[in-house]
């Protein structure tokens, strides 16, 4: 009899609520470099991030889906930040300013961490916080997945 994998740890998709969708998918397509999927549309953009996808959807669209109340159209930390680790040190200032360039806020430059890595925070311009990391403790694989120690 095989495993139950049903409740196996893992994240698939990720989907962002953004207010104006085509300027979302500039920011991530033209700024940060990523390649959007053939099965992006007018109404949503899917970007394959290592082994799960981005997704950009309409904020009010993703609040209807769920069942809820459109969110403030004011967006604010909302106790969730996203992680884009890199394999160099120095490639955090790179990330970084990359996300600068194509429109987002730098709310945190690129520094050393109490725990021996390099960091820093931006925020898209639709207010949701990316950490740019360099961590010597999670290395990367050849797919840029992390691998945690067991």
């Amino acid at each position: 009899m095989s495993a139950d994998t049903t409740l196996t740890p893992r994240v698939s998709v990720i989907t962002l609520g953004v207010d104006d969708l085509p300027r979302a998918r500039r920011f991530y397509e033209q700024g940060l470099g990523w390649a959007a999927s053939a099965m992006s549309n007018d109404n949503i953009a899917f970007f394959q991030a290592g082994g799960q996808v981005v997704a950009l959807f309409g904020r009010d669209a993703l609040a209807d889906d769920a069942g809820l109340s459109p969110p403030p159209t004011q967006p604010g930390f909302c106790g969730v930040t996203l992680a884009h680790n890199v394999r160099e040190r120095d490639d955090v200032a790179r990330v970084l300013d990359a996300a600068r360039r194509a429109g987002a806020t730098i709310l945190k430059p690129a520094q050393d961490v109490f725990w021996g890595g390099h960091h820093g925070y931006f925020a898209d311009p639709d207010g949701h916080v990316w950490e740019v990391a360099w961590n010597p403790h999670f290395p990367l694989g050849r797919d840029g997945a992390v691998h945690l120690p067991r």
